[in-house]
């Protein structure tokens, strides 16, 4: 299902965070489960992995993350905002000391001037309250957005959890 070099990564991930003894959490939209399957997919993963909210509505980002709906309002799903938003909901919710959480336009509609297709925000919350968001634009169709998101996604948990 996943490249070798994806697999490698996110051992890498497991592997810093089993380091620490930190258990992670996954906060994801449009990547819909991707960075908790590829998490995952490694046999003895479950020490580290406590659990993955794939929250593609609004709804969901306010139920199971705690998103407030005013934020979602002000500054949108695709935001810097909710991204933040959606990663300390997913320490808090799943008390967790690590998360990352994306939020994005896949496409291939639904992208606006402001907000086009390829626009993700990816985000890294940790159990002392920091949070850090990164906007990216990839390039690409669906799949190769969303497998970019994907690796961006590991590889800020990897740094998190190496830092």
């Amino acid at each position: 299902m996943f490249d070798p070099d994806t697999l490698a990564l996110a051992g890498a991930v497991l592997a810093a965070c089993r380091a620490k003894a930190w258990h992670v959490a996954t906060a994801e939209s449009c990547t819909g489960g991707l960075v908790a399957a590829a998490l995952t997919a490694i046999a003895g993963s479950s020490d580290v992995v406590e659990r993955g909210f794939v929250t593609y509505s609004n709804e969901a980002k306010s139920e199971l993350l705690g998103v407030p709906a005013e934020t979602i309002a002000a500054h949108g799903a695709v935001s810097a905002q909710t991204c933040a938003a959606m990663a300390r909901g997913a320490v808090a919710r799943a008390g967790v000391d690590l998360a990352v959480s994306i939020t994005g336009v896949a496409g291939p509609g639904g992208g606006t001037p402001q907000k086009p297709v390829g626009l993700v925000y990816l985000g890294i919350a940790t159990k002392d309250g920091a949070a850090h968001v990164e906007r990216r634009i990839f390039p690409g169709d669906r799949t190769q957005i969303r497998e970019a998101a994907l690796i961006l996604a590991l590889a800020l948990l990897k740094g998190e959890a190496t830092a």
